[in-house]
């Protein structure tokens, strides 16, 4: 039987899996945004070459999409409750 504290130590589990969950979020948007940005500052600049930037662009956009579902994964795993031993 579980008491406050071992509640308690499973809210703070749960907790930080959900904050590092949404700052993986918060980077990955913001990169994307900024890849995003620059790229179409690019193509304003030099519109002969939008095509190679356009495609640079979406292959980096995969990548940090990857890597942050990835990060999600782990931060789920990190907050789900694990079953006790006794």
């Amino acid at each position: 039987m579980g008491t406050v504290a071992t509640a308690a130590e499973g809210q703070a589990l749960f907790s930080g899996g959900a904050i590092g969950a949404a700052l993986t979020i918060i980077g990955a948007g913001y990169g994307i945004g900024k890849i995003g940005s620059s790229a179409l500052e690019s193509m304003a600049r030099q519109p002969e070459v939008a095509g190679n930037i356009q495609t640079a662009m979406i292959i980096a956009a995969a990548l940090i999409e990857g890597a942050t579902f990835f990060a999600l994964i782990v931060c789920i795993i990190h907050g789900a409750p694990f079953p006790e031993v006794k």
